[in-house]
């Protein structure tokens, strides 16, 4: 994959989380930071998919949700619509166990066929931790205007690649949505 670019999505209300999830601490410094810390060793080529203010301190193009409201769906629909590159590496910013080693895989085995490649155990998909294609900006537009914002809908509707992973890997992959998690988190990285 000659270019690509990285959308991390900061979007949301983070009810359970009570705070601006990407900005929430684990080991003293932000989520966002973390994935950032694992993307910088593959580019440099990072936008932040965020209207928040609060994450302005980041030297990175803040691009807001071009439709409001529409959660993940709306945060890739924006992503891909900004985008000047084929492929792009969506994530999520709740992810701070992300390693530039997971995302080199997703990158290595993504093939041009599918218009979206994800990691998925025998328990658990990650739809946001993936490679989209610009190419399906339409299909997203029409998910949107149906009001179908579930992410494995759209996995559903579009030609995919799942890279498996072993279930112990799913950790690496964990989203962290509450303080309750983010303190299993604490407890299980110690």
């Amino acid at each position: 994959m000659k270019t690509l670019t990285v959308f991390i999505l900061c979007g949301g209300k983070s009810s359970r989380m009570q705070s601006e999830k990407g900005l929430v601490l684990f080991q003293e410094k932000p989520f966002i930071e973390h994935i950032i810390q694992a993307i910088l060793p593959i580019t440099n080529h990072i936008k932040l998919i965020t209207a928040s203010e609060e994450y302005n301190y980041l030297p990175y193009e803040k691009i807001p949700d071009l439709i409001v409201e529409k959660g993940p769906m709306g945060g890739v629909y924006t992503a891909l619509s900004h985008s000047e590159t084929e492929f792009n590496l969506i994530l999520s910013c709740d992810i701070p166990l992300i390693s530039t080693e997971l995302l080199e895989e997703l990158i290595s085995k993504h093939t041009n066929e599918a218009g979206i490649t994800v990691f998925a155990s025998e328990s658990k998909t990650h739809p946001l931790i993936g490679i989209y294609s610009k190419e399906i900006v339409p299909i997203i537009k029409e998910a949107i205007d149906s009001n179908e914002l579930r992410m494995m809908d759209l996995l559903a509707k579009v030609p995919h690649q799942i890279i498996n992973i072993e279930e112990s890997e799913n950790f690496h992959l964990t989203n962290i949505n509450s303080a309750d998690e983010l303190d299993d988190l604490n407890i299980n990285s110690i």
